[in-house]
């Protein structure tokens, strides 16, 4: 089966009926990801100038349905219900009781949330912050809020007190920010939509672009058609990196053709990307040893080597004295199959690194994206058409959240900016990053916990521990547009805030108002919601935000909280004045179809490192996980997301693409492996930690499902397999989680039926 295809148009039509809105969201879908449209609220791929007559794909549809659902949860909701009884519901089950209505409080004598006023809420809640010891409180933001929402968001922090602003970045894509930035002076990527117009080559590693950017898809069936191979890295054969048909296309839909996606498709081992890369490397510098004595054009670009980078010398030395033999053990692919991908590469004249999760959420995940770097380098394939580095992002604006000032680390925030625009001593001490945020929660040392959107405590790792020590949290506020596990498991004082979502028009004393994003290519777009709000009651975000700051901060005559809710084009005015390199004539710039694009000095060669050259950097190992040692009784499980899903939204219990239908409590493994452990498709199994730290991690209740997948590793969902995960766990440097490489002991349950 195809990505896209039938099968997109039936789950597309399936999820707008069972949502009670299919004549409605399918006049909503003609406007998503239109220049004068709303920005989809799933994932953060590039908005074309010119974009397709309906620019949005089957995961954007239902994100879209998912908000714009008929569905309400009013109060007589939480009169059927206590919260210890919703515990026990799904992830599916709560998220699918459609659209949270009024603001609620949790009351502990009836275990029941009960509608709250929203002026009672906003005081209850800044009262209490006004007493808690300021450097310990948590605001946390997922990657959906605005740029307005995030820059108010980030000031309120910091007015309160402390730079504590981790986001849903530090659970994915931290590792990119850490490893661009130290080595080509971006924390971003260098690639815009015409790139993949312009490029001869597309080397791709670790994104599953049929679920996680379906949109993708369009650009790179246009590059097949244009001849353009696609060398793919994954563990995992997925659909959209194989086949994919047009649901746009009628002679496609009509006629049942595919476009082969992958040319070359490399099942790496789950960490095995270093290897690998390095391996790619090794052939490449042969290559060129080969043209040198022979006397022929160069392989790598030494012009390019010579003027725009360093540690070129250091790192060839590495790649010299590393081993295949050692290459092929940890990457799990073969010397002739890598040396047949450095061929194509040595072939190309413009290269796209194209990479996702796969790459970032290991030990050792910035130094994977710093390989990707290095294997672009060695053909000057940064900082020209059709070639650079790209990251694919998941939230639609966790890229932009960055970009106004949402980071706990104070060197990347304008401070000094900020105090002179705002009157005020701006902290300098380092914040709490997801895992830090984690830690002092479990040390039972955060007294608050803000969320701007999210799903933090069924993301995060350690779920046992942190689910206990979050009941233990004095105050948790929530602000969401639908009811998740983390508002089941609450704090000592809980509050529910309900908003407006992005599709729905946001009305406020200065006239209908507009909202700005940032997409995965740095370029920000202009989102107009269309759809009536799901309820009279909502707030929006920054409604929401300055409600809570102003109940919270003393007044400050310099910020008008009022007036930047009544128009949001002042608050774009503020965000202009702070960041006036980026955002200059910010209201006159953001209709701007395709976006306008924030300066990224690589994407011209301009390397904004100490050196100021793009950093070639030598891998300490070739071990995606070090400190994990692998032996005959454990497996490496890493986890993967399904076709009904977007991060810890869960649609369905249904991935059509792996051909598992009503449940997602699965584990997938290599048939040989299944006949070396005696095991059968549909036995159950238990999943067992197999770090000896002191903590007992499990999952239980997963049916075995035979796939192909490489030998000795296992895959499962996420969340559902985050219990298995260690906190400290985590990739080095960034901290990112690693999800994506985790030693477990497999026990059998119960027999096959």
């Amino acid at each position: 089966m195809p990505a896209g295809g039938w099968g997109s148009v039936g789950e597309v039509a399936h999820i707008l009926f069972d949502q009670r809105a299919a004549l409605k969201d399918s006049a909503l879908l003609a406007k998503q990801n239109k220049p004068d449209g709303y920005a989809c609220v799933s994932c953060a791929w590039a908005k074309p100038a010119n974009p397709h007559p309906f620019e949005f794909c089957e995961s954007g549809a239902k994100a879209t349905a998912w908000e714009t659902t008929s569905k309400r949860i009013g109060a007589d909701f939480f009169e059927r219900h206590t919260v210890t009884e919703l515990e026990a519901w799904s992830d599916h089950q709560l998220e699918d009781q459609g659209r949270l209505t009024t603001p609620l409080r949790w009351d502990a004598a009836s275990d029941k949330y009960r509608p709250v006023a929203w002026d009672t809420a906003f005081a209850e809640i800044g009262a209490a912050l006004r007493t808690y010891e300021r450097e310990q409180v948590v605001f946390y933001s997922s990657g959906r809020a605005s740029l307005e929402t995030s820059y108010m968001y980030g000031l309120l922090a910091r007015m309160y007190g402390n730079n504590n602003l981790p986001d849903s970045s530090n659970m994915c894509h931290e590792s990119t920010s850490v490893a661009l930035q130290k080595t080509i002076g971006d924390g971003v990527g260098t690639v815009v939509l015409d790139d993949f117009a312009q490029t001869d080559c597309i080397f791709f590693f670790g994104q599953n672009v049929g679920v996680n950017s379906p949109r993708m898809l369009h650009q790179l069936q246009e590059a097949r058609r244009r001849g353009v191979p696609i060398i793919t890295f994954n563990p995992l054969r997925e659909r959209g990196l194989v086949s994919f048909t047009n649901p746009q296309s009628p002679v496609e839909m009509l006629t049942g053709q595919e476009t082969a996606i992958s040319t070359q498709y490399h099942q790496v081992k789950p960490g095995g990307d270093t290897a690998a890369i390095m391996g790619l490397a090794k052939a490449i510098l042969a290559l060129d040893d080969d043209a040198v004595a022979a006397g022929a054009q160069r392989v790598l670009d030494t012009e390019f080597i010579q003027e725009h980078t360093q540690g070129f010398n250091d790192f060839a030395q590495a790649v010299r004295d590393c081993g295949w033999p050692d290459i092929e053990r940890e990457s799990g692919l073969k010397r002739a199959a890598l040396e047949s991908a450095a061929a194509v590469y040595a072939g190309s004249s413009a290269v796209l690194g194209v990479y996702g999760m796969g790459l970032t959420q290991h030990r050792n995940g910035v130094q994977n994206v710093a390989m990707i770097v290095n294997l672009l380098l060695l053909r000057g394939n940064i900082g020209k058409p059709g070639a650079g580095v790209c990251p694919v992002r998941g939230h639609s604006n966790v890229q932009g959240q960055r970009t106004v000032g949402i980071t706990e680390k104070p060197e990347l925030a304008p401070l000094d900016k900020l105090k002179e625009q705002y009157g005020f001593e701006p902290p300098t001490k380092k914040g709490m990053n997801t895992v830090e945020a984690c830690e002092a929660i479990l040390a039972r040392k955060v007294p608050a916990f803000i969320a701007l959107g999210g799903n933090f405590l069924r993301a995060v790792p350690e779920t046992v521990l942190m689910e206990a020590a979050w009941r233990e949290i004095p105050l948790t506020v929530q602000i969401a547009t639908k009811l998740n596990r983390n508002h089941v498991i609450h704090g000592k004082a809980s509050y529910i805030l309900p908003c407006l979502g992005r599709i729905e028009v946001d009305r406020q004393l200065g006239g209908e108002q507009a909202v700005t994003v940032e997409d995965s290519t740095a370029c920000i777009h202009g989102s107009r919601g269309m759809a009536e709000p799901a309820s009279h009651e909502l707030l929006s975000e920054p409604a929401i935000v300055a409600g809570i700051a102003q109940a919270t901060l003393d007044p400050n005559p310099r910020v008008d909280w009022d007036a930047w809710v009544a128009d949001y084009g002042s608050i774009r005015d503020a965000i202009a004045e702070t960041y006036p390199d980026i955002f200059h004539d910010f209201n006159a710039r953001m209709w701007t179809p395709g976006g306008f694009r924030k300066p990224v000095g690589a994407a011209h060669r301009v390397f904004r490192t100490e050196s100021g050259k793009a950093q070639f950097t030598a891998p300490e190992g070739l071990a995606g996980d070090p400190d994990l040692k692998q032996n005959p009784a454990t497996m490496r499980l890493f986890t993967v997301r399904s076709d009904g899903q977007f991060n810890t939204t869960i649609y369905s219990h249904d991935d059509r693409f792996r051909g598992v239908y009503g449940s997602r409590m699965v584990l997938f493994m290599n048939r040989a492996d299944l006949a070396k452990r005696a095991l059968a498709q549909g036995d159950i199994v238990t999943l067992r930690s197999a770090t000896d730290d002191g903590v007992e991690r499990q999952v239980a209740g997963l049916v075995l499902v035979p796939y192909d997948i490489p030998e000795g590793t296992i895959a499962g969902y996420f969340p559902e397999c985050n219990p298995l995960i260690p906190l400290w766990h985590h990739a080095k440097e960034s901290k990112v989680p690693a999800a994506k490489a985790i030693d477990v002991l497999v026990e059998r349950t119960g027999s096959a039926k």
